[in-house]
């Protein structure tokens, strides 16, 4: 490129960067344009072996496809259960007003930080969608599922009225708004969808996906899973063999296939997919129905092999990491410690994060967070978050103390009640000297049976089994029997 063509293609460049901002043209070599394609693990390793990255792309649309029952929903909670995991933030968009947040918990979705929205429309939800997206402070959006999303003019018309086509423009309509927004903010979107038959198909496929074919051809990724199997234990039904094709995959190769355990109440077993891949790579030796790690038999069947994995996580973990460098490729020690570091800081961000909601709604003892935190996070990450919230004074035992007494107090409870309530919160030193429980269990007798003395004993005992069960000790129930001090 000669001199004067260079300087012309300069101010032009210059001219697009002050009109749209700067970036919205650039060389293809560029460091901005050539960025890795950061990946969240699907909670499956096979499966995480087979996309290629380690897991799903951000930053890009996703298509989950498959029958009914097949593990749809259960694969895309344990992705959001992975983004959450190193400090991302979910919503989940129930189109079908179906999800059971118990059974999401047991994936290990941290369920008080995931967003949830049950649109009555379509166009709602697919707006919500674009709002969460443009906002740029959510690292994964699910849509659950792509049938469901019923256009408002279908909801307003008659039962039986044709609208045809009306859903596939909708889709069409909203993916080319989303889809610049989710690159630039990085966002994950999944779309969970559904199968229908085609009519009059005698030759090939039958099956198709609803909502057109703009899905098809805005998702990076289109994942195909099925049941393939039953699991059991004599005749009782444990869980559900399952199989995932990759048919399509915009940043890595397609084609490739997973299969992995979908245990009820549990989800995916990790510990299955490590035996699997295991002896596949020659991690783990399978002699018969036995299965060994080196000298050590760790079950007799597979299912005896995964029990002993799950009750020795240490194990477990060595071996999948062991799996992971064969499979996916090794690092040098540099950049593996330099990982963990990053990792860490990531997952003691998050663990602050969480943290610094809970204290903004309400004061919190050191082990009340603790308690909360140990679901999600692990000890070093949650001892870390906490100090330097105890360093930055947004978190204090005193100041927790003094609040807790107060409340409970206004609340008509005894000094017994409240140190037990305060013990079990991990607060071992408290005084409650300044505070006149003789009077509070005067005030809280008499505003249940009246200033008048019972009439008997039985109304006395009756009275007095109250008190004490809120935490008055016998002296102050005592005292309050005394009219002469009301």
């Amino acid at each position: 490129m000669n001199e004067q063509k260079k300087q012309a293609l300069k101010a032009a460049l210059t001219q697009i960067d002050k009109q749209f901002g700067k970036g919205s043209v650039m060389f293809l070599g560029d460091d901005e344009a050539q960025s890795d394609i950061e990946a969240v693990s699907t909670g499956s390793l096979s499966l995480d072996i087979a996309l290629g990255i380690g897991g799903l792309p951000r930053g890009r649309v996703v298509e989950i496809y498959g029958p009914e029952s097949s593990g749809k929903t259960t694969l895309t909670l344990h992705v959001i259960a992975e983004m959450q995991k190193i400090g991302g933030t979910a919503a989940f968009i129930d189109a079908e007003h179906a999800l059971d947040p118990q059974y999401a918990k047991k994936l290990g979705v941290n369920t008080d930080e995931m967003l949830i929205s049950q649109p009555d429309t379509g166009e709602q939800a697919l707006e919500i969608t674009d709002m969460l997206v443009r906002s740029g402070s959510v690292d994964i959006v699910v849509i659950d599922s792509v049938a469901a999303l019923t256009p408002k003019a279908e909801i307003e018309g008659e039962m039986g009225a044709s609208h045809m086509g009306l859903q596939a423009r909708l889709m069409s309509q909203a993916l080319r708004k989303l889809t610049a927004n989710i690159k630039k903010t990085n966002t994950m979107v999944i779309f969970i969808n559904q199968l229908r038959m085609k009519i009059g198909v005698m030759f090939g496929n039958p099956e198709t996906t609803t909502g057109g074919n703009a899905l098809k051809f805005y998702a990076s990724v289109r994942l195909d899973i099925r049941r393939i199997g039953a699991i059991k234990k004599g005749d009782e039904i444990l869980g559900n063999e399952t199989r995932v094709k990759v048919l399509k995959n915009k940043v890595a190769p397609p084609f490739k296939q997973a299969e992995f355990q979908i245990l009820y109440n549990e989800g995916i077993s990790r510990e299955s997919e490590i035996v699997d891949l295991g002896v596949q790579h020659g991690f783990v030796e399978k002699a018969g129905a036995w299965y060994s790690v080196g000298a050590e038999r760790i079950g007799q069947g597979k299912d005896n092999a995964r029990e002993y994995l799950k009750a020795n996580p240490k194990m477990a973990q060595q071996l999948e990491a062991q799996i992971k460098s064969a499979i996916l490729g090794t690092e040098d020690e540099a950049d593996k410690d330099k990982q963990v570091r990053i990792k860490v800081q990531i997952l003691s961000k998050a663990a602050y994060n969480s943290a610094f909601k809970m204290l903004a709604k309400r004061e919190h003892s050191y082990k009340e967070l603790h308690k909360k935190l140990i679901q999600w996070y692990e000890e070093g990450e949650i001892e870390q978050a906490l100090t330097q919230l105890k360093t930055q004074d947004y978190q204090s035992d005193e100041r927790f103390t003094n609040e807790f007494i107060q409340m409970r107090f206004n609340q008509g409870k005894g000094p017994i009640k409240i140190g037990i309530d305060l013990k079990q919160r991990g607060i071992q030193h408290f005084d409650l000297s300044e505070y006149d429980f003789f009077a509070l269990a005067r005030q809280i007798r008499t505003r249940k049976y009246g200033e008048s003395a019972p009439e008997n004993y039985k109304e006395k005992a009756k009275q007095q089994r109250f008190l004490q069960s809120r935490g008055f000790d016998f002296e102050h129930i005592n005292q309050s029997f005394d009219l002469s001090h009301s």
